[in-house]
C-alpha cells in the first residue's frame, strides 16, 4: 500500500524525519507531500521545500519520494492511488486538530493512519526550529 505523508515541512525536522522513517516500515511507498498550506506563509515555495527535504533524507530509503502539491491532500490520493495518509501528532492539541482533517479525508475515501511522536522528539516544531533559526 502507498502511504502519503503531507505538511508544509518548513523546515523539514528530525520529528518529520523519525515519522517517515517508522512509515517506511508500515507501507511499501511512502510519499512526502509538501503541500500548500493557506494558514501558512512560509519563507520558500512547496518545489524548494521540496527540494530540501529530498536533501534531507537517506538516499537508501529508495521507497520514500518528495512531491510538491497545491490541492487537496485527498485529491492527490486519488490521482494518484495512494490508499492512506499517514500524520505525526506530538500532543493532545494536534490529536484533535489532526482528527478533524483525518474525519474530513475519511469522508473523501482516504483514511489517516496516527503516528504519536517519540518523546524525545515532541517539543520539536516547525514553528520552534524556525524561531531559533533566527
Amino acid at each position: 500500500m502507498r502511504a502519503v505523508y503531507p505538511g508544509s515541512f518548513d523546515p523539514f525536522t528530525p520529528g518529520h524525519l523519525n515519522v517517515v522513517n517508522r512509515a517506511r516500515d508500515l507501507f511499501d511507498e511512502v510519499v512526502v507531500l509538501v503541500a500548500v498550506n493557506s494558514d501558512k506563509h512560509p519563507g520558500t515555495d512547496e518545489e524548494e521545500r521540496a527540494a530540501a527535504v529530498r536533501a534531507i533524507l537517506p538516499v537508501e530509503w529508495t521507497s520514500v519520494t518528495v512531491a510538491a502539491w497545491s490541492g487537496l491532500t485527498s485529491t492527490y490520493c486519488r490521482h494518484h492511488e495512494v490508499g492512506v495518509i499517514v500524520r505525526g501528532v506530538r500532543n493532545t492539541t494536534d490529536l484533535r486538530t489532526e482528527y478533524q482533517l483525518a474525519a474530513m479525508n475519511q469522508s473523501l475515501g482516504v483514511p489517516t493512519v496516527f503516528l504519536p511522536a517519540q518523546p524525545e522528539l515532541a517539543a520539536v516544531s516547525s514553528t520552534a526550529v524556525r524561531t531559533l533559526g533566527k
